[in-house]
């Protein structure tokens, strides 16, 4: 596999994004598609394309596509999620590195690898919990209304947007950047406005529960 800095940065930070939204669609795609020979994957992801994490994964996509559309189940599954989708998006952005040789403006020494792997690992890490956090953060305010279908739209968005990264990671690396770019900011600026909608309801809704004085 001979690809360049650019493309193979394009990857790392479309895995480490993808997996802090949805953590089994990446993984199961990613090795589906290099299972079926559609992309040659970098030796550090060719162990998704195993036939046993294919099954896995699957069975894991498949529990979270449903969860992931039911109100309160869904905010659950991300708070259970918080400890597992940061390091995997670590982990999967480090293995874009694994291996790879002769790749422009890398070398290939071992230990120009190595750092390219540990900058991968740390960038793969923090988009991963920023669109984590972005996630559960905007499904939690969503589930403060009483109608399902909110939830429910928003988590066919998410589905669409993994794949739709990663392709574009892939097939158009320049015009993946921007878009990253615009994706962060709406994080960002999601995490900051709903937080401090949630945290206002949480400050109303616990003197209400409280036991009247008489």
């Amino acid at each position: 596999m001979n690809l360049d800095l650019t493309h193979l940065a394009a990857l790392a930070a479309a895995l480490g994004w993808a997996s802090g939204m949805r953590l089994y669609a990446v993984v199961f795609l990613v090795g589906g598609v290099g299972f079926l020979g559609w992309v040659p994957l970098p030796d550090g992801l060719k162990l998704l394309q195993h036939p046993l994490v294919l099954g896995a994964s699957f069975l894991m996509f498949t529990m979270e596509f449903v969860a992931d559309k039911i109100p309160g189940v869904d905010s659950l599954w991300d708070v259970v999620h918080t400890f597992i989708r940061i390091p995997a998006g670590a982990a999967l952005a480090a293995g874009v590195f694994s291996g790879v040789d002769g790749v422009v403006g890398m070398g290939s020494e071992q230990d120009v690898s190595q750092a390219w792997m540990l900058i991968a690992a740390l960038a793969g890490g923090t988009l991963a919990a920023t669109s984590h956090a972005a996630k559960a953060t905007t499904r939690a305010a969503a589930n403060t209304s009483p109608e399902p279908f909110s939830n429910i739209g928003l988590s066919l968005l998410g589905d669409a947007a993994v794949p739709v990264m990663l392709w574009l990671a892939w097939e158009h690396p320049l015009w993946f950047f921007p878009a990253l770019a615009v994706a962060l900011l709406l994080a960002v600026v999601l995490i900051v406005v709903l937080f401090k909608f949630l945290r206002g309801l949480f400050r109303r809704f616990v003197p209400a529960m409280r036991p009247q004085e008489t």
